[in-house]
């Protein structure tokens, strides 16, 4: 027996426990609640699902300021009166075709313009010019103010509010450019709240899609883990178990000691099982979970195999380096299937176990002298986990048989930087 130092990280590699998915940390895809439940949401709400009553009391607040206005004015009379209500009634259907209302209130305010009378009720005009903008096309919300602003050259010459033309048109004119950016602004932040409330639900559709795919690479981890375990533990329970059948007649003593290394290799299995489990039933990292095994309990795996009866030589080349928990434990279970698998389908007297440390990687073979079987050509869930472990770092698994005989499972691992390796203790020879 000859020993070689290999990194002490392998020895101390911490636990790598699964993706925790929890709904008490739910991501924050929504507004803060005192957006979402505040004054302005629930009159958004109430303005957005009953569209009619709300117009229709905001068209009688304005017909109300309006009629105590004429009645205080020089045009009051009943002519006067009809023409603004019918300027004002349109508001109530403004949400439910804004360029209809916008049409019918402009044609009422031509009829008021030839009449020759100034109203309140021309406000209708700025609100129709509004809906315009904040609920359709931006191309008809110009036409729109085009319109308006006709109108406000005709009214400032006809009606002349401020007694000067000119500063009737600009008074005109900047009313109507607030109701066309007033308009402009709503949609524009109508249209960023559905994008938000769009990209919360796309949000929580990724959250729940990631969710799953967590947990499915969860279950296959765990599973694959729990073959590597079972697999391997009770094809060395049955050889030293058949073994002992055989000799227990012959040499009791050899009997009795090949069943005392069943019985450990049983509980070390189940106490593996009930670690892997125990991860599964609790929500906190338990520091009593042993760490997953590494290069550095390649000796003790090596030993069982060789109670079977099946010589194992390990050969460690090149400078050894720090893998890192997830290699490690993948060289791990590559060797352990690798060897399971010459335990369960060839009838091998010898197998070999190589390490070959490079600059940036680290090659694992395992050959042995096997027959060819057909169990052995058929790829099962060990070389198919084999295949997987090698994926996750870089590498591509070859198994087959040797041309002179015998199996072999190779693989190059890809290294992961973690810094300076530290002394450990492995088996070789």
């Amino acid at each position: 027996m000859r020993r070689r130092d290999l990194p002490g990280m392998y020895q101390d590699a911490s636990l790598v426990t699964m993706t925790e998915i929890s709904d008490n940390h739910p991501t924050p895809l929504q507004p803060p609640e005192e957006i979402t439940h505040g004054l302005f949401s629930r009159s958004r709400e109430l303005v957005r699902t009953h569209p009619l009553a709300t117009d229709a009391l905001a068209a009688g607040v304005l017909l109300i300021l309006s009629t105590i206005w004429l009645l205080g004015s020089p045009f009051a009379s009943v002519r006067a009166g009809v023409v603004q209500a019918a300027l004002i009634a349109p508001l109530v259907a403004r949400r439910l075709n804004p360029s209809l209302v916008f049409v019918l209130t402009c044609a009422v305010g031509l009829i008021q313009w030839f009449l020759g009378f100034p109203l309140l009720g021309d406000a209708a005009l700025l609100v129709a010019l509004y809906t315009v903008a904040a609920h359709e096309p931006r191309r008809r919300a110009f036409l729109a103010t085009g319109v308006l602003e006709v109108g406000a050259i005709m009214a400032a010459v006809r009606f002349d509010p401020a007694h000067a033309v000119f500063w009737s048109f600009m008074f005109l004119s900047a009313m109507v450019i607030a109701a066309l950016f007033g308009g402009l602004t709503v949609a524009s932040g109508s249209r960023y709240l559905e994008w938000m409330d769009e990209r919360a639900r796309r949000l929580a559709v990724e959250r729940d899609q990631q969710a799953l795919i967590a947990a499915a690479a969860e279950r296959t981890r765990i599973a694959r883990e729990l073959h590597d375990i079972v697999s391997h533990s009770l094809s060395v329970v049955i050889t030293l178990a058949d073994a002992a059948a055989v000799v227990s007649r012959s040499d009791p003593d050899r009997g009795a000691e090949a069943m005392a290394e069943v019985s450990e290799v049983g509980r070390q299995a189940l106490s593996d099982m009930r670690a892997m489990l125990g991860v599964l039933r609790t929500d906190e990292h338990s520091a009593a979970l042993a760490p997953p095994p590494g290069v550095g309990q390649l000796a003790e795996l090596i030993e069982r195999v060789r109670a079977t009866g099946l010589a194992v030589d390990v050969t460690v080349e090149g400078e050894p380096a720090a893998l890192g928990a997830s290699t490690e434990l993948s060289v791990f279970r590559i060797v352990q299937e690798a060897l399971t698998n010459t335990l369960r389908h060839a009838a091998a007297d010898h197998a070999w176990v190589t390490l070959r440390f490079g600059a940036h990687d680290v090659e694992v073979r395992v050959v042995d002298d096997g027959t060819r079987t057909p169990s052995r050509e058929v790829a099962g869930h060990g070389i198919a986990g084999m295949r997987e472990r090698a994926a996750l770092h870089g590498g591509a698994l070859q198994a087959g048989p040797n041309p002179g005989g015998g199996w072999s499972v190779s693989t190059t691992l890809q290294l992961e930087d973690v810094g300076s390796p530290a002394p450990v203790t492995v088996v070789a020879g």
